[in-house]
């Protein structure tokens, strides 16, 4: 039996979506949208937003961005990407009061968001009270959940091995991004558990890391082994 109901919210959520396409939203509007919209409206006010003016509206987009439907949360990282570039919207957001949210979504389930995000906040590394306090999250983070990994039977392919796997991936793209001002003894605990994780995956990103010019024997003694990692995307580097 056709499921009726179903059907009648598509199309009624279709037809909400292209009226607001096709519809002209001023600035106020479409922040009230951000604000208390349901998904459709979030997801449309993020990405018909072209301008913020105050770390007010900043942080609405911050606010959006965990705890969202994966539309809204996709739809507000590229927009936040895009103002972080821009020196007069980037000084809105409140970025050391929110750390937090961007250490969460730089592993969101989306790849497309932890992509958004790192964009992001790589335009962050001038900005010193957030960069303290991130980087140090950020090391701290990414050891614990190696040091759990390390541990994990990667022949189960299950679930959680997967996602924990994915968490580290992008803990490490971010070390790389920021790689040149973060504590060289921190990170050298982190990448001497990853160089050997059995995910070519984490080698990898451990590989690209030590791309970087750390001058430091410890760690080209760990970039020198990689070199002669069995899989090519990890010796590439």
């Amino acid at each position: 039996m056709e499921n009726t109901g179903y059907y009648k919210t598509l199309d009624e959520n279709f037809k909400s979506a292209y009226n607001l396409i096709k519809s002209d939203q001023s600035h106020d509007e479409l922040i009230k949208m951000l604000l208390d919209g349901n998904i459709v409206e979030k997801q449309l006010a993020a990405l018909k937003l072209n301008n913020i003016f105050n770390p007010y509206e900043a942080q609405i987009l911050i606010n959006n961005l965990t705890g969202q439907d994966g539309k809204v949360r996709e739809a507000v990282s590229l927009k936040i990407s895009e103002f972080m570039k821009c020196e007069n919207t980037r000084n809105l957001f409140n970025a050391k009061n929110n750390y937090k949210v961007f250490l969460d979504a730089i592993i969101d389930i989306n790849g497309n968001i932890c992509r958004n995000i790192i964009s992001a906040i790589t335009n962050l590394k001038s900005d010193k009270n957030f960069c303290d306090i991130f980087c140090s999250k950020l090391l701290n983070r990414t050891y614990h959940l190696a040091d759990i990994i390390k541990d994990f039977d990667f022949q189960e392919g299950k679930y959680k091995v997967n996602k924990e796997v994915f968490k580290l991936y992008w803990y490490l793209e971010t070390i790389y991004q920021f790689a040149e001002i973060l504590d060289t003894n921190k990170l050298k605990k982190i990448l001497n558990i990853t160089k050997s994780i059995n995910e070519y995956t984490i080698r990898e990103k451990t590989a690209k890391i030590l791309t970087k010019d750390f001058q430091d024997n410890e760690l080209d003694k760990i970039r020198q082994l990689l070199k002669n990692d069995t899989n090519y995307y990890v010796r590439r580097f």
